[in-house]
């Protein structure tokens, strides 16, 4: 049983035709997947310079018709795939060969590389976009590739193979519903919760070792952090979540604390969807059909919002309106909080800034005044007395008669930080409580309204 593609390789932007098809063929020709080479057959062409071979061709054509290549096909591709354990690698080579020499009539040079890398053995057919005799392109006709797919199962016959039977789409096998790839954090957290709860490491600095065994780097610094071996970015564990950032991680080990393993939480989904404004969309040119499968929709969708309803006790209008107004209410009083705080943290570092250049420069400002404001002393000093001078003008304008100390502020800093961090999960709760009774509220207005409107219609007839 054979699967087939027929692919046309095109030219990539910015490389040659010569570099493109060099870099086709060289992968087709991988020695680690072709068992070092004895798996490619050619016609017409040597392996080693079947590029050069090509490119040959179309110059010849160029010089022969007058005509260049409009388009940016430079070759063809035929993969063919077979049922793993069904075939050995040199008759999966020779069945290659023979697809291809019956594909073309014998008129394109070609090469079959049969790949033995995967567990099912497969076939990179390559051939010239050129004839041999350099006077025509091959075209590429409609429905080329279900003819290579039925002339594949032919040669499959022949050679005692099975193949692909074709199924009514009611009976086919559905697809495979394959598990959702694992983030890069995903893994780390995983291989965090090994080492703690299995290895158990004597301290932090152990830790990290069998972290590095386990094929990661290490940046250390202010805050830790870690990169596996096909990654882009480190990444902190104190961005990792709950129970991974490092004094956590210090706790665990030290034995203060108990590990909980990282779970991923599924995505929440909807109760339910806003309803189709069936009429604005009649009016935007939606047809009947449309309006049919609205219809069908906004009936599913209302009885969802009514059991949202019933579960959270709403019985009324009035209500639904208080409940709104309560869950807006907290949705920005939290907002403004987490606000005022930001806003907070931001003049505490502008301010921490401004007192550390302050005792740095002071100094130098010192003697800059003492020289009598000399220019020649400005030049050599322009950037630390610059930076003195805005650290006084933001002191001035804030109207700080006597500054606060850095610890100060860093305890300030860290606590409202705190105080932010802890928001957050309220915050997001009472946004989807905010937004879920707002949807509830436009359905239960939308379909009076369509009821209403359904209503006047019958009357008037």
């Amino acid at each position: 049983m054979a699967a087939t593609r027929l692919i046309a390789l095109h030219k990539n932007k910015g490389k040659s035709v010569a570099a493109c098809l060099k870099s086709r063929t060289d992968y087709a020709q991988n020695p680690d997947k072709t068992q070092q080479g004895e798996l490619v057959s050619s016609y017409e062409c040597s392996p080693l310079t079947m590029d050069e071979e090509f490119m040959l061709s179309k110059r010849q054509y160029e010089l022969a018709t007058g005509r260049r290549q409009k388009n940016d096909v430079i070759a063809y591709q035929i993969r063919q795939s077979f049922k793993p354990g069904e075939i050995t690698a040199e008759e999966a080579n020779k069945v290659g060969y023979e697809l291809a020499m019956r594909f073309t009539k014998g008129k394109y040079a070609f090469i079959v590389a049969t790949h033995t890398d995967r567990e099912h053995i497969h076939n990179h057919i390559i051939y010239n976009s050129t004839a041999l005799d350099s006077t025509r392109k091959f075209r590429d006709f409609l429905l080329s590739g279900l003819a290579v797919q039925r002339l594949s199962d032919l040669i499959c016959l022949e050679h005692q193979l099975s193949v692909i039977e074709i199924k009514p789409y009611r009976e086919r096998q559905k697809r495979t519903l394959y598990p959702p790839k694992e983030s890069n954090r995903d893994k780390l957290c995983s291989v965090i919760d090994g080492i703690l709860l299995d290895e158990k490491p004597a301290d932090f600095e152990a830790f990290l070792q069998k972290l590095e065994q386990q094929g990661y780097e290490i940046k250390r610094g202010k805050y830790t952090s870690v990169k596996g071996t096909r990654q882009k970015r480190f990444i902190r564990f104190r961005t990792l979540g709950a129970g991974y950032r490092e004094d956590e991680i210090k706790a665990v080990i030290a034995g203060e604390a108990e590990h909980r393993p990282h779970q991923k939480q599924p995505p929440k989904e909807q109760p339910f969807h806003l309803l189709v404004d069936i009429q604005a969309k009649l009016s935007e040119g939606k047809s009947e059909g449309y309006a049919r499968w609205a219809k069908r929709y906004n009936l599913k969708e209302m009885s969802k919002t009514l059991i949202f309803l019933q579960e959270n006790k709403i019985g009324n209008l009035e209500e639904m309106q208080e409940r709104v107004d309560a869950a807006t209410a907290r949705y920005h009083e939290l907002g403004d909080s987490i606000k005022a705080s930001e806003k907070r943290l931001a003049e505490i570092a502008v301010l921490k800034a401004h007192i550390i250049n302050y005792a740095k420069t002071r100094p130098v400002y010192d003697a800059y005044r003492k020289s009598g404001y000399s220019k020649k002393f400005l030049e050599a000093h322009r950037e630390q007395i610059t930076l003195h001078k805005a650290a006084k003008a933001a002191f001035d304008e804030a109207n700080l008669k006597k500054l606060p100390k850095v610890k100060e502020l860093d305890t300030e800093y860290s606590k409202l930080l705190t105080e932010k961090k802890a928001l957050y999960p309220d915050y997001r709760k009472a946004k989807e409580e905010m937004q879920e009774l707002l949807r509830a509220k436009r359905n239960v207005e939308l379909f009076f309204a369509e009821e209403k409107s359904s209503t006047e219609k019958t009357k008037s007839r």
